[in-house]
């Protein structure tokens, strides 16, 4: 009995070294290029992973069981960006939806301090409970076709959007659990500088005084790529995974949670 204890002990530390060395199966997608990742976990609840955004602060929106709660008049926001010019990025967000009803918000917005430019994963604003790509004025915004409606509550979903730069016009690719639901090239492509970019969680866009848009939504795990993932890169990720082999802060961090 003894040397079987011992040998399921050497077992388990043999498993552990090897999720701590080996990366998460598709999680390494351009993980070099996060520039921001938020997972809501227990004991990071409201940091960045990657170390470039300041704290979430929580504008009545609430953190439980790993997954911020947004609802109608309750938001969150992250400033404070001290990380590399965005040019060319994607967003993603998992989100659980609790009411098909309560929209017009965002899931993920990434937001100017400097002036209402604004690009987001947007929810039933131009068509009810439909995703969009939303953006200040409607500068990268086009109804996506084929779209998706939501008709149901209570699912976890992905929502990605890219942005690339064609010639100095925005292409846009809307993806709903890895399927696109929306490809265009419309308006001026935008960036999104050090020092003049935030996050925001439930509002469409607006700052630390507020804005339009709500929703009802738990969201899972938020992420900002600065690079545009494929439509295969998208469908090999995973909520709450990633590759541990990430360098600075993030790799930490990720070694700190799978412990």
């Amino acid at each position: 009995m003894k040397d079987l204890k011992h040998y399921c002990s050497w077992v388990s530390a043999v498993l552990l070294l090897l999720n701590l060395s080996i990366p998460a199966l598709g999680q390494g997608e351009k993980a070099e290029t996060l520039v921001g990742h938020w997972t809501f976990e227990h004991g990071v609840e409201l940091e960045d992973l990657t170390g470039n955004f300041a704290d979430i602060t929580l504008m009545d929106a609430e953190i439980v069981d790993g997954q911020l709660n947004v609802d109608l008049g309750k938001w969150a926001i992250a400033s404070g960006y001290d990380g590399p010019d965005i040019g060319e990025k994607t967003l993603v967000s998992w989100a659980i939806m609790d009411n098909l009803d309560v929209q017009k918000g965002s899931i993920l917005t990434i937001d100017r301090l400097s002036d209402p430019t604004f690009d987001a994963i947007v929810f039933g604003e131009r068509q009810p409970h439909r995703w969009m790509a939303g953006s200040g004025w409607f500068h990268r915004t086009q109804d996506p076709k084929p779209g998706f409606e939501e008709k149901k509550t209570g699912q976890l979903i992905m929502i990605a959007i890219s942005y690339e730069d064609d010639g100095g016009t925005a292409h846009v690719r809307i993806y709903r659990n890895g399927d696109k639901i929306g490809d265009y090239t419309f308006g001026q492509f935008v960036t999104f500088d050090n020092k003049d970019a935030e996050a925001i969680w439930g509002k469409r866009h607006g700052g630390l005084g507020g804005g339009p848009g709500d929703l009802d939504a738990h969201i899972e795990d938020s992420r900002i790529y600065a690079s545009v993932l494929s439509q295969a890169e998208i469908k090999k990720l995973l909520p709450d995974t990633l590759d541990v082999e990430a360098s600075g802060k993030l790799a930490t961090t990720w070694a700190r949670l799978k412990m």
